[in-house]
């Protein structure tokens, strides 16, 4: 059961991890969607209005040079033809300068027309494939949240059977859901409000989650092992408690608004671990980490605390 706790957080975590590397997947990948599809059209109005511009300069042009093929053959343009006219010559350079004119600006206008159609065309493809891999996105995303749901439940349950009373205080089973910690990190130390703390097996004892879903597995060990589950007198600590507990024993006590305690992440035990080198504060010395659960340094000598114990989250995180 204690593996199967650990497994399950696991896979929480994992699945959790993974929809929000979609989710931002999605969002990367709309931005820049939406960011070419301006650029695109963008360039496509210019091109239109490129169009327009030349369909300006294109019409009288054209217009004049189809009133000189209309013109009568016998009429002002009949000595061209006869060669004896130098005007005439001069009527044919313009007539054939007027003639190449148009052409370049057909063939500019057809080149602007086959650019805006090639344009028109990725714009298009861009636009499909944009809607294909948001679909394919939200299709993962959409996995991946009832994944972690589904994870979520079944760890849910397995701490209820354990005796872990998940809705007590009014709270919810957000309050043991591991992929939620980082709401804890909203709150000053000391001011955790009840529905980012879970509740140990231990009456009136509460933890964030990771560290309470981590304990109540090495807690399940420790009772395979000795019979009992741990004893704990101590677990979260709000300010004002911090305060209490400092004032009444000066020295042995971090100053209020500093202790883990007050993060949710350390627990004071009884039963034989608060006495050092007993079998119990031995075992859990050699186990602890195992669960993600030490015993800090400086709880060896300054001060002496056997009793205090401490959930380091980047430790768990690898576990």
């Amino acid at each position: 059961m204690p593996g199967d706790l650990t497994e399950l957080r696991r896979e929480a975590e994992k699945a959790s991890k993974g929809l929000a590397e979609a989710t931002k997947a999605l969002e990367e990948r709309q931005a820049t969607l939406l960011k070419a599809d301006k650029e695109l059209k963008g360039k496509l109005a210019e091109l239109q209005k490129a169009n327009v511009e030349l369909s300006k300069v294109r019409k009288p042009l054209a217009d004049l040079v189809q009133s000189l093929y209309q013109a009568p053959s016998g009429g002002d343009l009949a000595p061209f033809f006869s060669g004896q006219d130098e005007g005439s010559l001069r009527a044919l350079s313009d007539m054939t300068y007027l003639v190449s004119g148009r052409d370049e600006v057909l063939a500019d206008a057809g080149r602007l027309y086959q650019e805006q159609q090639r344009l028109a065309g990725q714009a298009q493809d861009l636009r499909a494939n944009k809607l294909l891999v948001e679909a394919q996105l939200n299709m993962e995303i959409d996995t991946l949240r009832k994944r972690s749901a589904s994870v979520v439940k079944t760890l849910t349950r397995t701490l209820v059977k354990l005796g872990v009373k998940v809705n007590s205080k009014g709270r919810t089973g957000a309050a043991c859901d591991p992929t939620q910690v980082s709401a804890a990190d909203d709150f000053p130390n000391g001011l955790l409000p009840v529905n980012v703390l879970c509740p140990l097996q231990q009456r009136g004892q509460e933890l964030r989650a990771d560290a309470a879903i981590a304990f109540v597995a090495l807690n399940e060990a420790y009772r395979k092992q000795f019979g009992k589950p741990m004893c704990v007198t101590d677990s979260y600590r709000s300010l004002g408690d911090q305060q209490a507990v400092f004032y009444r024993r000066p020295g042995f006590a971090a100053v209020p608004g500093r202790s883990n305690h007050g993060l949710g992440l350390a627990v004071d035990l009884c039963g034989g671990v608060d006495v050092f080198r007993s079998a119990q504060f031995n075992w859990l010395e050699a186990n602890g980490k195992r669960f993600g659960w030490i015993h800090p340094d400086w709880a060896y000598s300054s001060p002496f605390e056997p009793w205090h114990w401490e959930y380091d989250p980047k430790l768990g995180s690898l576990l």
